[in-house]
């Protein structure tokens, strides 16, 4: 559990000091902004889809380290994917953060998440899960009507 907390922490601080995919998309035909008031975070999520396929992802906003991390590793994940295959990978990212501490996430869990699986130690600080999920939220308020708002309270 040690190597992962390190990844981890690694993986957060990697992110937030060099953000992926931190732009306005250019073309996007979707769009949603998230807001998480407890801890400030903010931002809007941009997406050009073509035949129900991800062709390019992109955020801009503030937040915390784990908010603009998990956005910049959510958009990484996402490019490529048919919307089809997201709300599978968004229940597996959640129920991941969520879990009870004493429930270790399965390893096919783990594996099918790939690089998102560092955030599994998020579970163990409850008041930092709107954090992570909050670009997860803004994707799936995106997908569902093209220009939507989520906010986490």
């Amino acid at each position: 559990m040690s190597d992962l907390r390190d990844l981890y922490q690694q993986t957060i601080l990697d992110h937030t000091k060099r953000p992926r995919n931190f732009h306005e998309v250019a073309g996007a035909n979707y769009c949603a902004h998230g807001h998480n008031p407890l801890c400030g975070d903010k931002l809007t999520l941009y997406l050009k889809i073509e035949n129900n396929v991800i062709r390019d992802a992109g955020f801009q906003g503030t937040g915390c380290a784990i908010s603009t991390a998990s956005a910049s590793m959510m958009t990484e994940a996402i490019k490529g994917k048919t919307t089809g295959e997201i709300e599978p990978l968004f229940e597996g990212f959640h129920s991941m953060v969520t879990a009870p501490v004493n429930v270790e996430p399965g390893e096919a869990k783990l594996e099918f998440l790939g690089k998102l699986a560092v955030f599994s130690g998020v579970r163990e600080f409850p008041m930092r899960v709107k954090c992570a999920t909050l670009a997860w939220h803004t994707l799936m308020a995106a997908l569902k009507d093209g220009h939507g708002a989520v906010s986490t309270e």
